[in-house]
């Protein structure tokens, strides 16, 4: 299983001036915006340390998704949250040959935590040798102010830690971090078969 953003996020949709704000650094002078490319880094350093944690991609985007074979025929969970949209699910062949299957043979279930592909009847299998690719769109914003206020708030706690650690090598899971996304991290349970 591999998956790929197919877009990264802009840095005009970063929130740089908030975290200046937050960080309480100066303004008005001459070398305004010096420090916006280590703020930057920060930012996205925090943006990958937050959805890797959660299990959720704050800033809406596309992925590509490619699997070897189907866990389950009638359902397969997608790795991340909230997804928006499903732009296509292919089979590959060894050879590289595309078949892209007909939207009606699936559907999305969405689910804060756990979204998934169901199928109409069975979801058709990946020739030997062969690949799934799933094409989708997940994220909870278009920009900052789209993203639930909480993960805002972490994203910029993580990159002031970030920020003031620099150089330290010493940075872990900001203060008050873990609180602000543990409602958005998903139970995984597994039962006892009997």
């Amino acid at each position: 299983m591999m998956m790929v953003e197919m877009s990264s996020v802009s840095t005009a949709l970063l929130p740089v001036t908030e975290l200046t704000d937050h960080l309480r650094l100066s303004s008005g002078f001459a070398d305004d915006g010096s420090q916006d490319a280590e703020l930057e880094s920060c930012l996205r350093a925090a943006l990958a340390a937050i959805e890797a944690r959660t299990g959720k991609a704050l800033f809406r985007r596309g992925f590509s998704w490619h699997l070897s074979h189907w866990q389950n025929p009638q359902e397969q969970a997608l790795p991340v949250a909230p997804v928006v949209t499903l732009d296509s699910v292919k089979l590959v062949s060894r050879a590289g040959a595309e078949t892209v299957l007909d939207p009606q043979a699936y559907s999305l279930r969405s689910d804060s935590h756990r979204p998934a592909i169901v199928a109409t009847g069975s979801l058709p299998n990946p020739s030997t040798g062969g690949s799934v690719e799933i094409e989708f769109t997940a994220g909870y914003g278009l920009d900052w102010h789209g993203i639930p206020a909480d993960l805002r708030q972490a994203v910029l706690l993580q990159a002031a830690e970030y920020y003031e650690a620099k150089g330290t090598g010493e940075a872990g899971m900001a203060c008050g971090v873990a609180v602000l996304i543990e409602p958005y991290r998903s139970v995984r349970m597994r039962g006892l078969s009997g």
